[in-house]
């Protein structure tokens, strides 16, 4: 409904405006996926699909006849690259506004391109740091309730249902009462977090396989960790004691909660890093060795964990070093 009365409100002052001078309105969809995720071409369709309704919505509100000095544009934006954060969205915006001349910004108030919690609020405060003017439309918007409602869903119930069940399984003794509790833990569980626990609805089939080749990323970690073992006692051991500290920033091309948090541990799991902080898509590590810093810039860790999330294309991506994305070094 918000983008349906935004899309009236732009037109409008777009009419207004074209009485004057030539104007133009871009109507752009910021992708939330990027090319090599499983799903992107469903999603990026559902956006071409939104932005050719918002053209049937601008035939609409002009009668049928658009005015001689009014160009209607739509576009959908930043498919290709990697966005985490309030900051990463504005930097795509703020790119295709110069890049086109824009000098008016106007958001959805609904707005919401990192998943079901709003980030209105930030994006705006991101943008605010060009010259472009910036506006949120004037119009309605659902009550918090509505909002709330639609968050949760029985898909997202029965996960979260059904991962603590499983969790609190593996912890317990498989005694009878054991069951019980466990049922009763994971119904209270899914009741309270569910609407919460994910940005989007989450996808039997895709959980299906992503379980399946985390089932093959589990092995091949336990490898690392066990030769980044050796390494490490080695150093121990050695009379010079050859260690060289240093904190390293690493740019992951990596995207969504479950990846992000799987690679931060399982960077902090092997033996010479530590993840110290995760900020925006930059990963902030102590490596205690330049052994350590060379196995992580050579990018094995993240395709593996690519893979798991994303399948075996998004495997192929250039590792850290060769994207340039080995970020900066300090003592430590």
């Amino acid at each position: 409904m918000t983008v349906r009365n935004t899309v009236a409100y732009v037109v409008d002052r777009g009419i207004e405006l074209a009485a004057d001078r030539p104007v133009e309105l871009h109507f752009v969809d910021v992708a939330r996926t990027r090319a090599v995720d499983p799903d992107a071409q469903a999603e990026l369709g559902a956006a071409s699909d939104l932005l050719d309704r918002i053209e049937l919505w601008v035939e609409e509100d002009t009668g049928g006849e658009t005015p001689e000095n009014l160009t209607v544009i739509t576009d959908v934006i930043g498919a290709n690259q990697y966005l985490f954060s309030p900051s990463d969205y504005a930097d795509v915006l703020l790119e295709y506004a110069d890049d086109k001349d824009i000098d008016r910004i106007v958001l959805d108030p609904e707005y919401s391109p990192g998943g079901s919690v709003p980030m209105l609020r930030p994006l705006e405060f991101e943008l605010a740091r060009d010259d472009v003017e910036i506006e949120q439309a004037p119009v309605d918007r659902p009550t918090e309730q509505t909002v709330l409602a639609r968050a949760a869903s029985f898909r997202k119930y029965l996960t979260v249902f059904g991962a603590s069940y499983l969790f609190y399984m593996l912890l317990s003794s498989w005694k009878p009462i054991d069951f019980a509790t466990g049922f009763l833990t994971a119904a209270l569980v899914a009741v309270l977090l569910a609407p919460i626990a994910f940005s989007e609805q989450p996808s039997f089939g895709r959980i299906g396989k992503q379980t399946i080749r985390m089932l093959i990323y589990a092995p091949y970690l336990l490898k690392e960790i066990a030769v980044a073992n050796l390494q490490i006692a080695y150093v121990v051991l050695h009379p010079d004691l050859p260690i060289d500290p240093e904190v390293v920033e690493l740019r992951a091309a990596v995207w969504g909660d479950a990846a992000v948090t799987t690679l931060a541990n399982s960077i902090t799991l092997t033996p010479g890093t530590l993840t110290v902080s995760v900020t925006d898509r930059s990963f902030s590590i102590h490596s205690l060795t330049a052994g350590a810093r060379e196995d992580l810039f050579e990018g094995g860790l993240e395709r593996a964990v690519r893979f798991v999330f994303y399948g075996r294309d998004a495997a192929a991506i250039a590792t850290p070093r060769e994207r340039g994305d080995d970020g900066g070094h300090s003592d430590g």
